[in-house]
């Protein structure tokens, strides 16, 4: 069966493996989720399972959010994310899902919401080059460049790299290898990097594209 759960990033370090070699992880913090809900080919037209991760209080939910968790008859969870599964026959509702859902080797994806940078400039928000500091180039080191010809087509062509809101975008990043499991303290080291800052919210799935 597929495997999935929600967690919360703390932050990367190193571990080494029994060659001596650095392995270079990030930790998160996955689980306790709990099955808040199922989807159903009969009833919704597709199979998945909805997850909750992270206690929030009964007061600070709206009407409808406390009727969701009350007919489930679930805690009422910070964060919800459906998963679509191949089979949902051996998962019921108010099942709990702890990190040694995943063990060490086995490959994943982690999705997560990527760090905001607020308004960027084009150095920052594309890599770009700044120009020479000298010989007259101007006030313009860190500019964009020129946007397109004047006359024809009279319009900056779509694409252009230019200034703007950067971050805050959904991001995956796919294949990547589970160092350790902590089932005791739920915690799973994840081999190299995942997006998002301290404290953000990930959702980790198997691979889809692994071999």
């Amino acid at each position: 069966m597929q495997k999935c759960i929600i967690g919360k990033k703390v932050g990367m370090t190193q571990i080494f493996d029994e060659k001596g070699n650095v392995i270079p992880v990030t930790v998160v913090e996955a689980g306790p989720c709990v099955v808040v809900t199922k989807k159903t080919a009969e009833n919704d037209g597709y199979e998945a399972v909805q997850i909750g991760y992270g206690d929030i209080k009964e007061k600070n939910l709206n009407k409808p959010q406390k009727g969701h968790f009350a007919k489930n008859d679930v805690a009422p969870k910070r964060t919800l994310r459906e998963f679509r599964l191949d089979d949902i026959s051996a998962v019921n509702v108010g099942d709990i899902l702890k990190a040694d859902t995943f063990a060490a080797g086995d490959v994943v994806d982690v999705c997560g919401t990527s760090k905001g940078h607020g308004y960027s400039g084009t150095i920052k928000r594309w890599n770009g080059h700044r120009l020479k500091e000298t010989h007259g180039t101007g006030p313009v080191h860190r500019h964009s460049g020129s946007s397109g010809a004047c006359s024809d087509p009279s319009r900056v062509a779509k694409g252009k790299k230019l200034p703007g809101h950067f971050g805050v975008d959904r991001v995956t990043v796919q294949n990547l290898t589970v160092a350790k499991v902590d089932a005791e303290n739920n915690l799973i080291a994840i081999r190299g990097a995942v997006p998002g800052p301290k404290g953000g919210i990930v959702y980790i799935t198997d691979s889809v594209k692994k071999a």
